[in-house]
């Protein structure tokens, strides 16, 4: 097989797994349907056969349960990936992941780490309503201990897959389900990409579009339409939520004078709301106020037609940034 071809993003996480349990026994997959392609499409694919129940746990349906198994299986020492096929319903599992995984490192004075991912799946669309189309990365973003990852790309996903599970502290490793299909060029060594790292997917000079997860692909896709009418969109994938690359925010801006932040959550108090705070805070002058591009503030709704409007895409990235570039 080429050292150049082409992966799905479902398939670059499932190598890096792979690679990750290959490479230390101390790295095991725990989760709701783990060898099922009804919960986690071919994301697991072959682990089971590879690497055995013992390294690879079907569980109940206990998001507490199985999330306090990893995380305390990390703090005697292995590195586990906890894996919840509906971030709606890690919910269950906010004491072992906020109380006890994102404190352990501060409150043993450093002595002690907690190694765990915490991989969460976003799905939505499919008139899939309220409880099951969440994506809560601002809310784990907002808990001081967690770091969170949004890769948008088969080579991220992979890369940063890797590094989720080779840092010492725990990672909320939050994928999108509408990106699973989507291909690229992904080595088939093992490599890492660095937490807290953006990408810049488009150079720029009229207005910085920040975005992350399945939003940076649509924000790549709006620039190159922009391009065609006369707009130089530079295009911000942010990669890691938190931290957050603000070097490369900042840049981008100080060069355009004009931000777009589009955000696969909420509007308020969302992801979208802390880097236009961060712009306004920088005190670099921008010719126009920030704007954000989010869902908004209701619960999803369960019609097609309603669907339509109420997830945002490519097109709406392109009328806001025309907007916002309008003189």
């Amino acid at each position: 097989m080429s050292a150049n071809r082409r992966l799905s993003y479902s398939l670059a996480i499932n190598e890096a797994l792979h690679q990750c349990m290959a490479a230390d026994r101390g790295v095991f997959l725990i989760g709701q349907g783990v060898n099922s392609p009804w919960y986690v499409g071919n994301t697991a694919q072959g682990l089971l056969e590879r690497f055995g129940g013992k390294r690879v746990i079907d569980t109940p349906v206990s998001e507490n349960a199985m999330t306090g198994a990893a995380v305390g299986a990390a703090i005697a020492g292995m590195r586990p990936v906890v894996e919840h096929p509906r971030v709606d319903f890690m919910l269950y599992a906010i004491d072992p992941i906020i109380n006890e995984a994102a404190n352990w490192h501060y409150m043993s004075g450093g002595r002690s780490a907690c190694p765990v991912v915490i991989w969460g799946i976003i799905n939505r669309g499919g008139e899939q309503a309220a409880q099951h189309s969440q994506a809560l990365q601002a809310m784990f973003a907002h808990i001081p201990g967690l770091k969170v990852v949004m890769p948008a790309t088969p080579y991220d996903a992979k890369g940063l897959m890797v590094a989720a599970i080779r840092d010492d502290n725990p990672v909320v490793f939050m994928d999108d389900r509408w990106l699973y299909r989507d291909e690229d060029i992904v080595p088939e060594k093992i490599y890492s990409v660095p937490i807290g790292k953006a990408a810049v997917r488009r150079k720029g000079d009229d207005i910085t579009i920040v975005a992350s997860s399945y939003l940076a692909r649509e924000a790549v896709k709006a620039a190159d339409i922009l391009h065609h009418e006369g707009v130089s969109a530079e295009v911000i994938d942010l990669r890691t939520i938190k931290p957050l690359d603000t070097a490369a925010i900042l840049r981008s801006i100080k060069k355009t004078g004009r931000l777009l932040v589009a955000d696969g959550g909420w509007r308020s108090f969302g992801v979208a709301s802390e880097i236009c705070a961060l712009a306004a805070e920088s005190g670099i002058g921008l010719d126009r106020p920030p704007v954000r591009l989010t869902l908004p503030d209701c619960p999803a709704p369960a019609s097609v037609s309603l669907e339509k409007v109420y997830y945002k895409h490519c097109e709406d990235i392109v009328l806001t940034a025309k907007k916002l570039c309008a003189r």
